[in-house]
């Protein structure tokens, strides 16, 4: 793995959280009407998603240097390959549901807040199990690998959203009115709060991207353990992943070899991962400071 270690004050953490904070609250703002996304929009917010993720990495490269900024690209371009296939599961749950489409951006938007707090929680457990225990890199990288091999041969099997056990638990524990009421999740039925269909909705999203923020966590890590960047590039790629879903969601048929693909993409970084702890040790991140004469600077310690 890419040993980058430089310290990230802890003003810097909470700047860059408050900063993607404010990105998702103009996001909401901006949808608050419910309105169809067409393409064209769509593509303008992906544009805009895109050009800020590029940005940050600008920022790493004249704060931290090139090596710091080519793995944040590595990693992102790496979620951002893997955000695809989530887009391709989030448009069979909402075709399961026949969710109207003007209510799939508030879905989207609720469901990348848990995905964002998911992937923090497994970035910070998984850089420290691979730093604490060496073979857990075996591990990830042994999974990466499965799920690779299973996204190539299980491509064309049915997705069942409501025979996800946390959406079966749900339904079990929170009564459930098995319709629509608008954009609401939650509704007053003889003084009682009930869950609307739009919430069951909400948790086979959030359900079946739990799996995905176990895939992209693992393959970053086998870049680099550093959670600050790690968890940057996760951020940034999840921030374009609704305006994503909008661009392509009518497009997905017609990449039908794109899972063989991100196969392809999940094993290297499973053998990549699992070579870092070997005598073949990490493979290296082409970076503007590679090919540069002059020597780098020590990096000091903390992540």
């Amino acid at each position: 793995m890419n040993e980058l270690s430089f310290a990230v004050p802890l003003w810097v953490w909470a700047a860059v959280t408050a900063g993607i904070g404010v990105m998702l609250a103009v996001d909401l703002i901006a949808h608050r009407d419910n309105h169809v996304i067409g393409f064209r929009e769509a593509a303008l917010w992906s544009g805009l998603w895109i050009a800020i993720g590029l940005g940050f990495g600008l920022i790493l490269w004249a704060w931290q240097g090139g090596d710091a900024s080519s793995t944040y690209y590595a990693g992102y371009l790496i979620e951002k390959a893997l955000s695809i296939d989530n887009v391709f599961v989030f448009a069979l749950v909402f075709s399961f549901f026949a969710v109207p489409d003007a209510y799939q951006h508030k879905v989207l938007f609720w469901g990348v807040l848990g995905a964002l707090a998911a992937r923090l929680v497994f970035i910070f457990i998984g850089a420290e199990l691979l730093q604490v225990f060496f073979w857990t890199a075996y591990l990830f990288g042994a999974f990466l690998i499965w799920t690779g091999w299973k996204m190539a041969v299980s491509k064309d099997e049915e997705v069942h959203p409501d025979r996800n056990p946390v959406v079966r638990l749900v339904k079990k524990l929170i009564p459930t009115d098995p319709r629509f009421h608008g954009d609401k999740f939650f509704i007053h039925v003889n003084g009682k709060r009930i869950a609307t269909l739009l919430f069951v909705v909400l948790v086979a999203v959030e359900a079946t991207d739990l799996i995905f923020a176990v895939d992209s966590v693992a393959a970053v890590l086998a870049i680099t353990t550093n959670t600050f960047i790690v968890w940057t590039a996760n951020a940034f790629a999840v921030l374009g992943l609704r305006s994503l879903y909008f661009c392509l969601a009518g497009l997905l048929r017609r990449f039908v070899y794109l899972h063989y693909g991100l196969a392809v993409l999940l094993a290297f970084a499973g053998v990549k991962l699992i070579l870092s702890e070997t005598p073949v040790g990490k493979l290296p991140i082409p970076s503007p400071s590679a090919s540069s004469s002059s020597p780098s600077p020590s990096p000091s310690p903390g992540r």
